[in-house]
């Protein structure tokens, strides 16, 4: 038997709770993990919530992300014992996720746990920090650098935003924060944002072309924010895109494509083939100051997830919500 988080909709009615259950009942896969630690992210907080049609079956067990250690497999590439992280792979979506004490999935959507990281480590990082990271590794690819000018992160008091300023500054980036929340300023700044902007600048609609004020951006936000962001780079800039706080509607026009080179660079971080997401946590390996994890991430038990949730999706929550599973 183990504890779960499960989310189910009878009769219209929908509901999430914490239940406990046989392990027969875990869904399909060849590797069976003991979790130890998950994540709280929007996107669970949209499932928990139901204010976002995020699952696809009922009954289902959020989590879009855990790390834990391996129980018994049937895989090739994994033995009892291994420690495992998972990103993504629509689990806590179409498949029993993270936040539980159990999880079967394939193999092929586990990595080995990257070397100079605890699984709570990797859980403080997560999927915010691992999809900020791939959102970096795009730009560079792109030939953005230091060098450029200065790159601005919006949604800069999530997860992925403050991974994304504590990232882009240990690689040598000048950053701007841009935030709704004017009393996190001291905290953007103590991950490396040299300056703090309210959202409200960008979450209004805008002109078609702007001032060039960046070299490139990363973005949680979507809608209004991400167009007046591309309206707002400068010539042959990018912005890699990568959720949608604000909305999934783009209402840009084509000017800052077509005028200016500018490039929009989508990131998709729940189905990266395995070589990219060991990529990325190498990446983040080399780069992430291990100390600021403190600073970005605050911990919390299985049963503290569910009214997180609706904490989360209001913008009350500072960072990232590391989820011990067995407490």
């Amino acid at each position: 038997m183990f504890k779960a988080i499960v989310i189910d909709k009878e009769s219209g009615s929908y509901e999430a709770r914490i239940a406990e259950l046989d392990d027969a009942r875990l869904p399909e896969g060849d590797v069976l993990v003991d979790v130890g630690y998950s994540t709280l992210n929007y996107k669970d907080g949209l499932a928990i919530t139901g204010k976002g049609p995020v699952v696809r079956s009922f009954p289902m067990v959020p989590g879009i992300d855990f790390a834990g250690t391996v129980e018994h497999s049937a895989n090739p590439a994994y033995a009892v014992g291994d420690a495992v992280v998972l990103n993504g792979w629509g689990v806590g979506e179409q498949h029993w996720g993270g936040l539980a004490q159990k999880a079967r999935v394939k193999g092929d959507w586990l990595i080995p746990l990257p070397p100079g990281f605890t699984p709570r480590q990797t859980m403080a990082v997560g999927t915010a920090g691992y999809t900020a990271m791939l959102c970096i590794l795009a730009l560079e690819r792109h030939g953005i650098t230091p060098a450029h000018g200065d790159v601005l992160v919006t949604g800069a008091s999530g997860g992925v935003g403050s991974f994304a300023i504590a990232l882009l500054t240990r690689r040598g980036y000048r950053v701007v924060a841009s935030t709704g929340r004017p009393q996190e300023a001291e905290y953007l700044k103590q991950l490396g944002a040299v300056e703090v902007i309210d959202r409200a600048s960008l979450s209004e609609p805008g002109r078609p072309l702007q001032k060039e004020r960046w070299a490139a951006a990363i973005d949680s936000v979507g809608g209004h924010t991400l167009a007046n962001v591309c309206a707002s780079l400068r010539a042959d800039g990018a912005v890699a895109a990568c959720g949608l706080a604000q909305g999934m509607d783009l209402p840009a026009t084509v000017a800052p494509f077509i005028l200016r080179g500018v490039s929009l660079l989508g990131i998709n971080s729940v189905t990266r083939p395995f070589a990219q997401r060991q990529q990325a946590w190498h990446a983040l390996g080399e780069t992430l100051d291990l100390k600021q994890l403190d600073t970005i991430t605050h911990e919390i038990g299985l049963a503290e997830a569910i009214p997180a949730a609706g904490e989360l999706l209001a913008g009350h929550v500072r960072g990232r919500l590391v989820v011990d599973v067995n407490r």
